[in-house]
C-alpha cells in the first residue's frame, strides 16, 4: 500500500501543477470543520497561496471551537473534510460508532526522534511536579473532550498511578491552561503546542516535560489527522480527490519553510504577531508521504482506547487510511 501511495504523491505534483493555470468558469463548493491550532498550518497555508481557488474550489471554512465539533459536523453531514488538526483519537471513535464514515489522509503531531514539539506537561515555576509520576494528589488540566482525557489517563496509569483516584483530571479551555496553573487552579497541564513554547517563555510557570505523549504512547505520536468523508468521496470523487492534493501541496510548502509560513499564524488562531518566535514547528505527514512507521505509530494511538475501555473492540487503523482505490482508481 505504501507503494501505492507514493504513486498517488507523484500524480499529486502533477495534477497540482497543471491545475494552477486552469481558469474556473465554475467553482465546486466544499464545506470544511477546522480547529484553530499549529497542526492546522497546512490549511492556513492553502488559503494563503490561493491553492483552492487556482483549483476551481470554494472553501466554507467554518472554524470550531473543540474537536468534538469537528467530528460531529462531518458525522452529520454539515462538513466535507476536515482539515489537518482534526482529531485523530475521536474521528476513529466515531468511525466505530458508525463504520465506513471516514478516510485519513494526513497526520500531524511531534516526536522525541524528529526534535519535533507536540505536546507537554506545564507546571508552576517551583513546583515539584517534574514527571507525571509526581501528580498523585494534584489536579491536572487537559484539552477538553474524551481524546485528551483518555491520553491524560493513560499517562497517569503509565505513571503507577490511578487516574480515578490519584489524580484530579480536569477540561481545560486551550487559553486557559497557563492562566490556571500560574493562578494556582490546577497544578499542572498537558497542554498541546504552542502553550508549552508560550510556558516555556512565561515568567512563573515552566515545561517540566517535552513530548511525554510521545514518550509512553508512540515516537512519532500524531493527535491530529486530516478527513474525508466517504459520502463526500463517493458523490464527488474528483473535487474529494483535488482537496488531498491541495492539503498535500501546502503540507510540503509548510514543512519546507515553516519560517516564512509562520507569519499567517496569528492570522487563523489566538497567536499574537509578538509570540512566533516562541512557536515549535508542527509534524505534518501529508497523505503522500505516509510510511509503516506513521501507520504504527497511529495504530498505537488508537490502541489506547481500547486499553483505557473507551473502545469496546480493537480497531485497524489501516483499514481507515485513504487509498487511491477509493476514488475509483485501479
Amino acid at each position: 500500500m505504501m507503494k501505492n501511495l507514493g504513486l498517488a504523491g507523484a500524480m499529486i505534483a502533477i495534477a497540482g501543477t497543471g491545475a494552477a493555470h486552469a481558469a474556473c468558469d465554475d467553482y465546486e463548493t466544499v464545506v470544511s470543520a477546522w480547529l484553530p491550532i499549529m497542526q492546522t498550518t497546512a490549511y492556513y497555508v492553502a488559503h494563503e497561496e490561493g491553492l483552492f481557488e487556482k483549483n476551481c474550489i470554494k472553501v466554507e471554512s467554518n472554524k470550531m471551537q473543540s474537536p468534538n465539533h469537528i467530528i460531529d459536523a462531518l458525522v452529520s453531514g454539515r462538513a466535507d473534510f476536515g482539515p489537518p488538526g482534526a482529531a485523530a483519537g475521536i474521528a476513529m471513535l466515531a468511525e466505530a460508532k458508525f463504520p465506513g464514515t471516514f478516510k485519513v489522509f494526513g497526520l500531524q503531531g511531534g516526536g522525541i526522534e524528529v526534535d519535533l514539539i507536540n505536546d507537554a506537561l506545564i507546571v508552576k515555576s517551583g513546583s515539584d511536579i517534574k514527571s507525571f509520576a509526581d501528580l498523585s494528589g494534584k489536579t491536572l488540566g487537559h484539552v477538553p473532550g474524551i481524546q485528551w482525557r483518555t491520553i491524560s489517563r493513560h499517562l497517569v496509569r503509565a505513571a503507577g498511578l490511578d487516574p480515578d483516584s490519584d489524580v484530579q483530571l480536569i477540561d481545560l479551555a486551550v487559553p486557559q491552561q497557563v492562566p490556571a496553573v500560574m493562578g494556582g487552579s490546577v497544578d499542572a497541564t498537558l497542554s498541546l503546542e504552542p502553550v508549552g513554547s508560550i510556558a516555556a517563555a512565561t515568567d512563573g510557570v515552566d515545561r517540566a516535560m517535552v513530548n511525554p505523549v510521545a514518550a509512553v504512547i508512540a515516537d512519532p505520536f500524531y493527535s491530529g489527522a486530516a478527513v474525508l468523508t466517504t459520502k463526500f468521496i463517493e458523490e464527488r470523487p474528483e473535487v474529494a480527490r483535488k482537496i488531498v492534493e491541495i492539503i498535500d501541496e501546502a503540507t510540503l510548502l509548510a514543512n519546507a519553510d515553516f519560517e516564512k509560513y509562520k507569519a499567517i499564524i496569528p492570522k487563523y488562531t489566538a497567536i499574537r504577531e509578538e509570540q512566533l518566535d516562541l512557536l515549535a514547528k508542527p509534524y505534518l505527514r501529508p497523505w503522500s508521504e505516509l510510511n509503516e512507521t506513521d501507520l504504527d505509530s497511529y495504530q498505537a494511538f488508537v490502541d489506547v482506547f481500547h486499553t483505557e475501555g473507551v473502545l469496546k473492540e480493537p480497531m485497524d487503523v489501516r483499514t481507515k487510511i485513504l487509498k487511491p482505490t477509493d476514488f475509483g482508481e485501479s
